[in-house]
């Protein structure tokens, strides 16, 4: 059986299912063991990607890119993950964050900053999270002040995917001290070669390790004036918006990797003997086996209804919650259940399932810890 089958994906999302399919089985599952273990940018995979079309793909077709829609970038998401995180995530991150420059963005912006990444002649980055804040939006402390007609950033962004490869990132800062804290906040395009701007990789991680992510300084770094995205004071609700689009791409993150742990363990049980029959032929196994689907189709299913009810804007925050909760704890749960039935074979480095335990550490957490997500379900219910 195809986990990852084209049931539940629309007619409109197929053809880039399909190609993200061959490009995963092409470039990224046979070189996702080396990346994984030298920790290294891959740069090739990445020029292939954009060759191929399937990177900073969600750019709008006028600026370079393919205008892919979010069930588009879903189904792209769900096989890039199955073949390898960490890779996945490199190629989905080149883009990161320019749909809001696309949505609030002056065309000056546009043509400036988005049409070189859509062309592939640049990338990009979003920073937001700080080394002491955490998933609260509402509390981040870096600031931008205007003084005459630059802005003056002073604060550090942690966890910031292509924070040292990155031409620019979109920076999310304190713009104002009001008593409603939630319009304190703007997003601003920061040229990485701007003075006061300085950035280094975090430690060696011990997953999704060919995926690079930094630690940026920004002491007394200017910037023009028009480098605000949309309005003043209006950053939180850009994000919050943008997240949601995001966190249903999550979900598919969580949905290749489910798929992989499922492959891994079915395909180990039913080639390894014990006690004169296959390991697949106990009922043990079976059930646990059983619960591994359970939870992926499961998963999978309000996944893609999400995608539907977030593109459609109908309860938005809500569906984007769900889908990113679940399909990421269940591609933990499903890592973890293979990982039992490999027994001692799974702590070996080399494994594939090793791979993916430590990788599903990580989507539980990024665009927002799943405790801050069953808040914004619970706040959120229909």
């Amino acid at each position: 059986m195809d986990l990852l089958n084209e049931g539940p994906v629309p007619e409109q999302a197929r053809e880039a299912k399909q190609e993200a399919r061959e490009f995963a089985q092409q470039h990224i599952a046979p070189n996702a063991e080396e990346y994984f273990e030298s920790g290294e940018y891959p740069w090739d995979i990445l020029e292939a990607g954009r060759k191929a079309g399937l990177v900073a793909c969600d750019i709008p077709e006028e600026y370079g890119g393919r205008g892919f829609s979010l069930e588009e970038m879903l189904a792209v998401a769900e096989e890039f993950y199955r073949a390898d995180a960490g890779i996945g995530l490199t190629l989905q991150l080149a883009s990161f964050g320019t749909e809001m420059l696309t949505d609030h963005g002056t065309e000056r912006q546009r043509e400036e900053y988005l049409r070189p990444v859509g062309n592939h002649e640049q990338l990009t980055g979003l920073a937001v999270s700080e080394p002491e804040t955490g998933s609260n939006l509402a509390g981040m402390q870096t600031t931008a002040d205007l003084d005459g007609d630059e802005w003056v950033l002073n604060g550090e962004k942690y966890w910031v995917g292509n924070g040292v490869e990155a031409d620019w990132v979109t920076l999310y800062a304190k713009t104002g001290d009001s008593d409603d804290r939630y319009s304190n906040y703007s997003m601003l395009i920061v040229p990485t070669d701007a003075d006061g701007y300085s950035a280094e990789h975090v430690d060696e991680k011990m997953s999704l390790r060919a995926s690079k992510q930094a630690h940026i300084t920004l002491d007394d770094c200017r910037i023009p004036e028009e480098n605000l995205i949309g309005t003043r004071g209006a950053g939180f609700y850009m994000l919050a918006d943008f997240f949601n689009y995001g966190r249903v791409v999550v979900g598919g993150h969580g949905l290749g990797l489910a798929a992989g742990a499922i492959e891994e363990a079915e395909s180990f049980v039913s080639d390894r003997e014990s006690f004169g029959r296959t390991v697949d032929e106990f009922q043990a196994v079976q059930h646990e086996l059983a619960e591994m689907r359970m939870a992926f189709e499961s998963a999978r299913a309000l996944n893609w209804q999400a995608a539907d009810n977030v593109a459609s804007h109908d309860h938005a925050g809500y569906w984007a919650a769900l889908a990113k909760t679940i399909s990421t704890e269940a591609a933990t749960d499903c890592a973890e259940r293979a990982m039992s039935l490999h027994g001692g074979r799974s702590v070996f480095t080399n494994r594939r399932i090793a791979r993916i335990y430590r990788d599903v550490r990580v989507p539980v957490i990024y665009e927002g810890a799943n405790g801050i997500q069953r808040n914004l379900i619970y706040r959120q219910s229909p």
